[in-house]
């Protein structure tokens, strides 16, 4: 039982960590309350058949997450021209790339190219504001947010891996004394089909960046968290498997699923059963405990849809805290490409969206330009001189490895 247990703490820990976030993204891109429950559930669906799938094929303890920040992304970029079919569409494109990603080694290969700290700045100003929620939390709500930002701190010093779910234990509680009217829900599943719509401005603005952030925010720190226990990663595998799913759960609105990273030491560990070779049960456990999950997306849907839209926002911030710190941390480690990491890290931010396009998109572009501008360039010694000169050369530092 200790790997079915291992795994079934993960699920919940996944799920509860940031159903809101994804709700919220969502929502953010158009979809209407019913649209994005079903988004939920497929993504649910999504990771039980990518774990089975992976772990029974390859006797490893893959795990399987929906992209976090991926959903952090669509928060940020909010509506595009061709409302939520546009954004259904480009969820689809970003699970063929992924699937591309796995048959055609140049493409991983372009992606991994992209200077970490780039990645990691793009990341962190796609977070920003939602980590800045708890405090406009506070502003607005204050008799709420207070008991759910206590409780995220007191459990963050005692019992790190429960801080998330206690905070949104705390919201619900504290909108049942408030009085707050909670929508009746069914936990009969709905799947919802959209039809996908292909615009420029979600594949700009949507697909490309949530292909980026998935693939550096999840997918490699995952790879990178298997390989710390020991595992020979099945990357082409992997990703193949679960650009498959993406690409079939994204009309019934999920956005993406992919390799596990936070979650992914909780089923790969010695906590979840001594013997290496035995560990594999524990992800298809945790696939169970999501598909179980997703059959209350309804009642989830309607807690959020219940709640003050702040302080759902703000429960996905505290969820997201740790992402950041660490995205931060990535992004200006490094002295040679600090400025470009800020210029990304700013554009981003910045949430501006221009010619539809969100700021996701910009922020790598303006990054890359600035890494262009500031990389310094060291002339050949000339015929006859020693390459070294009177002055020692600038030592340039290492790039930080990526981190999830």
């Amino acid at each position: 039982m200790q790997p079915v247990l291992a795994g079934l703490v993960s699920a919940v820990v996944g799920y509860a960590s940031s159903f809101s976030v994804v709700l919220a993204g969502l929502q953010a891109v158009g979809a209407d309350s019913r649209q994005a429950a079903s988004g939920l559930l497929a993504l649910c669906t999504g990771i039980a058949v990518s774990a089975a799938v992976l772990s029974v094929r390859y006797r490893m303890p893959v795990a399987i997450a929906w992209s976090t920040p991926g959903a952090a992304l669509l928060v940020s970029a909010g509506q595009v021209t061709g409302g939520y079919p546009a954004a259904i569409g480009a969820f689809a494109v970003c699970g063929v790339l992924t699937v591309l990603a796995g048959l055609v080694p140049w493409l991983a290969r372009g992606v991994a190219a992209i200077p970490g700290p780039i990645a990691a700045a793009m990341l962190a100003g796609v977070l920003v504001p939602l980590c800045t929620a708890p405090l406009r939390a506070m502003a607005d709500v204050p008799l709420l947010a207070g008991p759910v930002i206590l409780t995220w701190a007191v459990l963050m010093r005692y019992a790190r891996q429960w801080a998330v779910a206690g905070a949104l234990v705390a919201a619900v509680a504290g909108l049942a004394i408030s009085g707050a009217a909670f929508p009746a829900a069914s936990l009969r599943p709905d799947p919802v089909f959209t039809m996908p719509a292909v615009t420029l401005p979600a594949l700009v603005g949507i697909a490309l960046p949530l292909f980026l952030v998935t693939m550096a925010g999840q997918n490699v720190p995952g790879a990178a968290v298997l390989s710390t226990y020991g595992y020979s990663v099945p990357l082409r595998g992997a990703l193949v498997t679960t650009g498959l799913v993406s690409t079939a759960a994204a009309p019934f609105g999920g956005h993406a699923v992919n390799l596990a990273a936070i979650t992914a030491a909780m089923t790969a560990g010695p906590d979840a059963h001594p013997d290496p070779a035995r560990r594999w049960v524990a992800t298809l456990a945790l696939g169970a405990g999501q598909l179980t999950l997703g059959l209350g997306a309804a009642f989830a849907t309607a807690l959020v849809v219940a709640s003050p839209p702040v302080l759902v926002t703000a429960v996905a911030g505290l969820a997201l805290l740790p992402a950041l710190a660490t995205s931060l941390a990535t992004a200006f480690t490094g002295t040679e490409r600090r400025e470009a990491a800020a210029v990304t890290f700013v554009v981003t931010a910045s949430a501006t969206s221009i010619a539809g396009v969100g700021s996701a998109f910009w922020g790598l572009i303006a990054g890359s330009l600035a890494l262009l501008l500031t990389r310094r360039r060291t002339a050949p010694p000339s015929a006859g001189q020693p390459p070294a000169s009177a002055e020692p050369m600038p030592h340039a530092e290492s790039e930080p490895a990526r981190s999830a």
